[in-house]
């Protein structure tokens, strides 16, 4: 997924339709009891809501729950928060939680024993092709290792989450390997590498610039629309390895147009703001190798170890990628944005984990603004869903942007046929150790 450089823009690709889907206005939900002779029935009752309200009422349970707050995730059949609770013997927290309007799921494992378990597995086991998160629908912590994690390495890590405890985390084997993906959603080049130009932004001092993946920003400094072409952009700040993977890059001239879009090729997504990611939610992603995927969030504030070290604060999905797609959009239906390609294994034939770096995250760490009528950067108003939503009835063209699925949203292959030497040691076929896109 990219965003486009205007008035100067190639369309780098033809995915799915977009079509208007009209104003979406956004119903937050309240933390107070229901009144005016409302019934405790139903005050409490699970609210029904979007994906997009749902990490504010998980913050609103997280202040009022205190320690007893277990994680959330977000419910898509139902359209519900569920809120997993450590109650004890205070049934007040299960009747707070209910009145706030979440399905409420008592639980065995507290945030701060999650924590603590990864902890350990950060001090025994940060082992080159392995991952952690909380998974808040299993109450446990997922542990993932590539096809390059054999032998001693798989024994130590088998046994630190033997030492955690059945209950407590859970590992399983992902067929390929971890590696960042560098090359595209709008393709940008720079020092032979490819990477994907993320999302438009208002850099701190009030110019054009725009959010990559950090690997790619620490990669080379001047970055280009065409391979081999003039710079149109300069890294201003990029954090790789370690706490984050994101870049900004500035556009070197002041007067560019810099659009708050992704470019799906004949058809935008306006962005409208960033927003937290939920578990369960649904997300899309574009790149300029394989186009636009989708899939939905499984894990928040996952550890990934990279060969080039290890990054911490992801989002983990099953959201396909390849090498080419590092530093492209994560992004809602509604026009919110939600992460940067930073890496994982496997590819758009097999699948596999990708792992994003949360959009909020790193526009406060850069003190730029993305989106239209949301100065902090932060979540999304009640204006997000204006505009234009994913999912229309024209078909994308093949090749490019693949077929249109039933939804009506195109996913491919092979986007872009640009090449250019992927950043990091992968190949688009998956060998080598866990690496970024």
């Amino acid at each position: 997924m990219s965003h486009k450089r205007m008035p100067k823009r190639k369309a780098a690709m033809a995915a799915g339709g977009v079509v208007a889907l009209g104003a979406a206005a956004i119903l937050l939900p309240h933390a107070n009891a229901s009144q005016d002779g409302a019934s405790d029935d139903t005050a409490a009752a699970p609210r029904t809501l979007k994906a997009a309200d749902a990490p504010d009422l998980a913050s609103q349970l997280a202040g009022l729950l205190g320690d007893a707050f277990a994680g959330s995730y977000y419910d898509a059949d139902e359209q519900q928060l569920v809120v997993n609770v450590i109650s004890g013997d205070n049934n007040n927290v299960i009747v707070q939680a209910k009145k706030a309007g979440a399905a409420v799921r008592e639980v065995d494992n507290s945030i701060a024993e999650l924590r603590a378990g990864a902890q350990t597995l950060k001090a025994e086991a940060t082992i080159p092709g392995t991952s952690w998160a909380v998974d808040p629908r299993t109450n446990k912590i997922l542990v993932t290792a590539d096809s390059t994690v054999t032998g001693d390495r798989w024994d130590r890590l088998e046994s630190t989450v033997g030492k955690l405890g059945a209950g407590m985390a859970t590992i399983k084997k992902s067929p390929g390997t971890f590696k960042t993906f560098a090359s595209g959603g709008d393709a940008i080049f720079g020092g032979g590498s490819r990477c994907s130009l993320g999302f438009n932004v208002t850099a701190g001092d009030g110019s054009p610039a725009f959010l990559t993946a950090g690997h790619c920003g620490v990669a080379t400094a001047q970055w280009s629309d065409q391979q081999n072409g003039a710079p149109i952009g300069t890294v201003d700040q990029a954090v790789f390895p370690g706490q984050g993977d994101f870049a900004l890059v500035t556009y070197d001239d002041p007067a560019t147009d810099a659009p708050s879009e992704v470019n799906l090729g004949n058809q935008t997504v306006p962005i409208s703001a960033a927003a937290e990611a939920t578990v369960g939610q649904e997300v899309f992603r574009m790149g300029s190798t394989t186009g636009l995927a989708d899939g939905q969030v499984l894990g928040l504030d996952a550890t990934v170890n990279y060969p080039e070290g290890t990054v911490t604060g992801l989002i983990q999905t099953d959201v396909c990628a390849e090498p080419g797609d590092s530093g492209g959009s994560l992004f809602t239906r509604d026009g919110l944005a939600i992460g940067l390609t930073s890496g994982g294994s496997g590819d758009c034939t097999v699948g596999g984990e990708t792992f994003f770096q949360p959009v909020t995250t790193a526009l406060a760490a850069v003190g730029a603004t993305l989106g239209v009528g949301d100065g902090s950067g932060g979540q999304a108003g009640d204006d997000a869903g204006d505009g234009q939503g994913i999912g229309g009835e024209q078909p994308g063209d093949e090749g490019a942007g693949g077929d249109t699925g039933d939804d009506g949203i195109g996913t491919g292959e092979d986007a872009d046929d640009d090449t250019g030497e992927d950043v990091g040691d992968g190949a688009a076929d998956g060998s080598g150790p866990a690496q970024t896109r």
